[in-house]
């Protein structure tokens, strides 16, 4: 059942992209934390600039024809089925979310090419055994053989980061030999300390659910893989050289992203 009342970032994030698939609750929390963050339109379009050029990377450069993408958000443009089957139409996707919404909104996400397939699970990223164990991610995806697991914007909402990297461990076990990690968090690391601070207040107060991560931390979160070039960088500057010049700065963007190959 969806819920009105309570804000959803799949629904904020959502209006930030100029989509109108959310609720009063949904943008009054957006424009809170546009008014201390002006540039959070610009994280938002930038976040998913860096999807679109992961998966095109994993398509095209890794070979990857298999996705899990956890914390999808509603569908827009360019989500991962799109952009995947673009390079290799018999691409698979299974994506998983945890918003009712999502889910009344999935029909465009299972839009596949007729040569690939895509799934659609409601389920939280917090249950990955749950995730892993559901009959219609085993039957859309071989657990034999590589997946590309899309964490985009989504692991910022566990508070604790060993929490968050059992998470990713747990999920990473279950893929073999090169599958792809593919995630980006909120940071304060390009902030300047009134932003930090201002940051912090509104995460004690409950008006911010991302909680932010240093570079080590995300460093720890890849332990164990094969970062790929550039390395753990501001979402705009992952491989962004086709992208429009000038590049926004790292402090308007304020999350990090990376890609990582299991040896």
């Amino acid at each position: 059942m969806i819920d009105e009342t309570r804000v959803h970032s799949a629904r904020r994030y959502n209006y930030w992209l100029g989509g109108k698939d959310n609720f009063a609750v949904d943008r009054e929390s957006g424009e809170l934390i546009a008014a201390a963050f002006p540039t959070v339109r610009t994280m938002a379009v930038e976040n998913r600039g860096f999807l679109r050029r992961a998966v095109t990377f994993l398509a095209a450069e890794a070979g990857i024809r298999q996705f899990l993408d956890i914390g999808t958000g509603l569908p827009t443009a360019d989500n991962t089925h799109e952009v995947a089957q673009r390079v290799a139409p018999d691409t698979r996707i299974v994506y998983v979310d945890n918003d009712p919404l999502v889910l009344a909104h999935a029909r465009a996400l299972l839009t596949s090419s007729p040569e690939g397939r895509t799934q659609y699970l409601e389920a939280d990223l917090r249950d990955p055994e749950r995730i892993l164990a559901d009959p219609a991610l085993r039957a859309t995806l071989d657990l034999t053989r590589p997946v590309g697991l899309m964490l985009i914007a989504v692991l910022h909402f566990i508070r604790e980061t060993p929490e968050a990297s059992q998470v990713v461990r747990t999920l990473l076990a279950a893929l073999p030999a090169g599958s792809y990690l593919v995630a980006s968090n909120a940071t304060t690391d390009f902030s300047d300390a009134a932003t930090t601070a201002r940051y912090r207040a509104m995460i004690a107060a409950g008006q911010v659910d991302a909680f932010p991560r240093t570079a080590d931390e995300m460093a720890g979160i890849f332990a164990g893989l094969d970062v790929v070039d550039p390395g753990i960088v501001a979402v705009s500057d992952w491989r962004a050289e086709a992208e429009p010049q000038p590049r926004p700065h790292a402090s308007e963007v304020a999350v990090y992203g990376a890609v990582g190959r299991k040896g």
